[in-house]
């Protein structure tokens, strides 16, 4: 039985790109004992993988802000220790950045990850034992497959299965994720009020911060019988998202999330280009906008018919 641990750390939505790969490495070794290092905010994300043994919480995030504190040096101790008391066959690091790599090395066991001229920090191939080479302009979620099947020797032949379920009865009702970590990333609130009216559904308003918090009352205030949720935890939001009729989401990870579960969405970009890092759904998913290219609200509604 082959020993694996994958290693992507962050963000949630780059943690939500690489469960493929833990379908995939299952798919072809279904006796692999597989492990993965994620950040501490995001462990519930590989945990709702069936396939993924262990969870090994990092907190670099965390640790960065009181980097010699006896806390944080008491705390990394314990990772180190926790990541290095297994021997694996395989670390692959997914996340192709030093401090991913640098983590890897903490690991025992022959440590993959991708060339220097397919990382996104070229420095990280250099810690690897393997490095291989992945095409740059592919979408993020192909990059991570094809880099694990090529550190594991198999043809990538299966389709796409992020692997999560989440059992949850269609309610009839709409998911608008406005929120994102980029100003330059949002859509007009007066789009969101607009949509909102025109979907003739309850809309339900997540956030995660005050300030996310209020543009959520702002927003539902001029969509009648819409309603901002309560502060969700990771696992909360998956299931108000799972019982969906569909979701319209900017680029914020729990956009991904919604493909991944296979709920319809519709992915709202803005400033960034989603052919590198937008939805990819094995259900239905459509990618609307583009960098400095953001769509209209007839182009959501259109696309939500065509799901």
């Amino acid at each position: 039985m082959p020993e694996i641990v994958l290693i992507k750390t962050s963000s949630m939505g780059d943690v939500i790109h690489n469960l493929p790969v833990a379908t995939d490495i299952l798919e072809h070794y279904p006796n692999a004992g597989l492990d993965w290092v994620v950040e501490e905010a995001f462990a519930s994300i590989p945990a709702m993988h069936p396939g993924v043994r262990k969870i090994i919480p990092v907190a670099l995030r965390r640790w960065r802000k009181s980097p010699f504190s006896k806390k944080t040096r008491a705390e990394f101790c314990e990772f180190r220790e926790n990541l290095g008391e297994k021997k694996y066959d395989l670390i692959v690091d997914t996340q192709g950045l030093f401090k991913s790599a640098a983590i890897a090395r903490l690991a025992c066991g022959m440590r993959c990850g991708y060339d220097r001229h397919s990382a996104r920090e070229p420095l990280a191939a250099f810690l690897y034992d393997q490095a291989r080479p992945v095409e740059r302009a592919l979408h993020a979620v192909t990059r991570n497959r094809m880099l694990a099947a090529s550190c594991l020797g198999y043809a990538l032949d299966n389709p796409l299965d992020y692997g999560i379920r989440m059992e949850a009865e269609n309610r009839g009702y709409a998911v608008l994720l406005h929120a994102t970590s980029r100003a330059e990333k949002l859509w007009d609130e007066s789009n969101w009020m607009e949509l909102g009216n025109r979907l003739e559904m309850k809309c339900f308003l997540p956030w995660g911060s005050p300030a996310e918090r209020a543009r959520s009352m702002r927003i539902s205030s001029g969509i009648p019988g819409s309603e901002v949720t309560p502060r969700l935890s990771l696992d909360e939001a998956a299931r108000l998202i799972a019982g969906a009729s569909v979701v319209f989401g900017v680029d914020t990870g729990l956009s991904h999330l919604a493909a991944a579960l296979s709920v319809p969405v519709i992915g709202i970009y803005c400033s960034t280009d989603p052919g590198l890092t937008g939805i990819l759904s094995a259900g239905s998913g459509i990618n609307i906008g583009g960098r400095k290219r953001p769509p209209s609200v007839e182009e959501a509604i259109l696309a939500w018919g065509n799901l």
